[in-house]
């Protein structure tokens, strides 16, 4: 059965072409969500309809992402750790640490979009590619500080 793709679909092709799928996979799989249409004279007409308004919805994603990058790369987060002897860090910051901060910050971003190459686990500052989209990536700052004592007096 000839489709003519609606969406990008893994695997098998982008939006607007002309794909020849089994009759069960188009049935059960592509035109219930809405991926597809049967391949027609009056739906190869349509396509480009199709094509043009991806585009665009692509484009106002883009652009919405970049200025959230914008945000993003204005602010900087805190994250306080606990440090023993010499400044040694218990624990590490981890990427889901950092999604945190920045919900807390009101940005709501998936933990597996802040791409840290491995835990900080040392005091500093540092750089952290957050991606937004995939031709959008932020650099956020990351301020690792130890967590400030309670007084003793507060303590007894």
């Amino acid at each position: 059965m000839k489709v003519i793709l609606k969406e990008d679909v893994e695997k098998l092709g982008k939006c607007g072409e002309v794909k020849e799928v089994k009759e069960g996979f188009a049935r059960n799989f592509l035109l219930p969500r809405n991926l597809a249409v049967p391949a027609n004279t009056s739906s190869l007409s349509s396509i480009e309809e199709i094509k043009r308004q991806k585009t665009s919805r692509e484009q106002k994603l883009q652009k919405e992402s970049e200025k959230l990058r914008d945000k993003l790369e204005q602010i900087s987060c805190t994250a306080e750790v606990l440090v023993g002897e010499e400044d040694k860090v218990f624990g590490s910051v981890t990427a889901a640490d950092i999604a945190k901060l920045l919900m807390d910050k009101g940005f709501v971003v998936d933990k597996r979009a802040v791409m840290l190459e491995e835990p900080l686990k040392a005091l500093g500052v540092y750089t952290v590619p957050v991606k937004i989209h995939p031709e959008v990536t932020a650099n956020l700052k990351v301020w690792v500080v130890k967590q400030a004592k309670k007084e003793e007096s507060e303590i007894l």
